[in-house]
C-alpha cells in the first residue's frame, strides 16, 4: 500500500551558489560518500531527501546525514538509511522506498514513493 509520495525540484545554479556561500552545508546535508559527487548530483540528492520528507509527511526524527542516496550496480538510485532516521521510517510501517532522480537543463528533480506492507503482511 502506498503510504506517501513526494517530489522536489532544485535549481542547480542556485543550489551551487548556496553551497559556495555556505560551505558547511555540505557536511550538514550529505554523507561523506555523497560529498564526492558533482554539484548536479548533489542537487538531485538534496531533492531526493526533500522528496522523502514530503513522502513521510514531515521531518520529525529525521537527520539529513542519516539519509544517503547511493546507487546500485545498475545505476538505480536507492536510499540508505541509518540511525534514528531508519527507526522513524520503520516505525511508520514503511517497508519499501522507491526513488527516481533526474537532472537536465539546470534543474534536478526527485520522486519518492513510500510503500508499506498491508495488514495481511504482503505487498499489494
Amino acid at each position: 500500500m502506498i503510504v506517501g509520495i513526494g517530489v522536489d525540484l532544485v535549481d542547480i545554479p542556485r543550489f551551487e551558489r548556496t553551497m559556495e556561500r555556505t560551505p558547511r552545508l555540505l557536511e550538514r546535508l550529505f554523507s561523506a560518500s555523497e560529498r564526492e559527487r558533482p554539484v548536479r548530483s548533489l542537487a538531485a540528492r538534496y531533492a531526493a531527501k526533500e522528496a522523502l520528507i514530503k513522502a513521510l509527511g514531515g521531518s520529525d526524527g529525521l537527520h539529513w546525514t542519516e539519509i544517503e542516496v547511493a546507487s546500485e550496480a545498475s545505476g538505480r538510485p536507492v536510499f540508505v538509511l541509518c540511525g534514528s532516521t531508519a527507526d522513524v521510517v520503520r516505525s511508520r510501517g514503511i517497508s519499501t522506498l522507491h526513488l527516481s532522480l533526474s537532472h537536465d537543463a539546470g534543474m534536478a528533480t526527485a520522486y519518492v514513493v513510500a510503500e508499506s506492507v498491508d495488514s495481511a503482511g504482503v505487498l499489494p
